[in-house]
C-alpha cells in the first residue's frame, strides 16, 4: 500500500500544481487501477494534457507494453500531448513523451539518465499549444 499511497500523493500534487496555473484538472477514477487511460488530465484554453504519473526513486522506469498502447490509442483519439510524469526525489517532475520510451518485449521503459538528458520540465510542457 505505501507504493499506491506515495504515487497517489505524487499526483495529487502535479494536479494542484496545473490547478494553481490556471487548468482545469481531473484525477480519473481508478486511476493507479485500471489502464484505460491517464491518471491526470489538464485543459487550458483549448489545450489537453494528459499524464501517466510515476512517484519511483530507482534508475529506471517500465510501464507494461499494453498500457503505453493503450495511452498512445488515448493521445491519438483525443490529440492531447500525453506524458509519463515521473517524479524523482530531490529533482522533482520530469516528462517523457511516449514515442520516447523505449520498447522491450513486454515493457516500454526509460531509464533516470535518459530522463534526466531529456530534460523536460513542467515549465516546458506548459507552454504547448
Amino acid at each position: 500500500m505505501k507504493r499506491y499511497s506515495k504515487g497517489a500523493r505524487g499526483e495529487r500534487e502535479l494536479l494542484n500544481f496545473l490547478y494553481s496555473k490556471g487548468y482545469s484538472v481531473m484525477r480519473a477514477a481508478g486511476s493507479g487501477v485500471n489502464s484505460l487511460g491517464p491518471d491526470i488530465i489538464a485543459f487550458k484554453e483549448g489545450t489537453g494534457l494528459a499524464f501517466e504519473c510515476k512517484a519511483w526513486n530507482k534508475t529506471s522506469i517500465s510501464i507494461e507494453a499494453e498500457k503505453i498502447e493503450k495511452l498512445k490509442q488515448w493521445e491519438s483519439n483525443t490529440r492531447m500531448h500525453t506524458f509519463i510524469a515521473w517524479r524523482m526525489n530531490g529533482s522533482g517532475w520530469f516528462f517523457i513523451s511516449l514515442d520516447e520510451m523505449n520498447r522491450t518485449t513486454e515493457y516500454y521503459t526509460v531509464t533516470r539518465r535518459n530522463a534526466l538528458s531529456i530534460n523536460r520540465k513542467v515549465d516546458d510542457i506548459l507552454g504547448i499549444r
